[in-house]
């Protein structure tokens, strides 16, 4: 009988390692197939709760957080490029469609409404169509530059992944469906979840960071195990 595990990924459309840490984790499932089967969920967690609607230009945010200069800002962006390319989800701008305008200056949004639509997309439609939708919004962020803040940008982004896009626009009006974001990231609080992603196993094991897949790999093999002979 093949062992399954149910894991919780804490993450933020707008954090990077994310983005690189889902897609080496997915990796490592991919070699455990026929051995783990895995199931996934994404949990909402804001980097920036209180960031504008406005946005905020990414190198300035950079600065302001981490105390760097400009020209270090730039040597961080470009150390994160090169190793997103060699985790297999390459950031570099790609535009809409086939044709490139002057790139859009890179930017940090409120990422509130885009973890409401997620959270509606796995109640309605189940974690495959949710992950769809995350990989979707990721892509639009870090590939596109798109303004994922941005009510009509969301709506465009779930109805090319198969959402109903008028029901998508009742969920982003759901006052109830905001306030159980908020509790949920209300939960990764209390739980010690400070920084993502935090990958939440089978309710009780913790994997934390943007791991090799040798690492999640042999982490998920040793979990399942010790699960079964729990």
């Amino acid at each position: 009988m093949m062992d399954r595990l149910e894991i919780d990924i804490w993450s933020d459309v707008m954090c990077p390692w994310c983005a690189i840490g889902y897609t080496q984790f997915t990796q490592a499932v991919e070699q455990l197939e026929g051995e783990i089967a895995v199931e996934t969920r994404f949990m909402p967690f804001e980097l920036n709760p209180d960031m504008p609607r406005e946005g905020k230009p990414q190198d300035r945010h950079l600065a302001e957080v981490y105390g760097r200069t400009m020209e270090q800002v730039e040597a961080m962006r470009a150390q994160m490029l090169d190793v997103a390319a060699r985790s297999g989800f390459p950031m570099d701008y790609v535009g809409r469609g086939t044709v490139l305008g002057e790139p859009p200056e890179p930017m940090m949004w409120n990422t509130f409404d885009a973890h409401k639509l997620l959270r509606w997309a796995l109640a309605g439609a189940g974690w495959e169509a949710q992950t769809r939708l995350k990989l979707a919004l990721l892509r639009a962020h870090f590939q596109q530059r798109l303004n994922i803040s941005d009510r009509a940008v969301l709506l465009d982004i779930a109805a090319a992944e198969g959402f109903d896009r008028a029901t998508a626009g009742e969920a982003l009006d759901d006052e109830a469906l905001a306030i159980a974001v908020r509790l949920d990231e209300k939960r990764a609080r209390d739980n010690g979840i400070t920084s993502v992603p935090t990958f939440v196993v089978n309710g009780r094991y913790i994997l934390q960071g943007a791991n090799e897949p040798h690492v999640f790999r042999s982490a998920l093999v040793k979990l399942a195990s010790m699960d079964a002979a729990a």
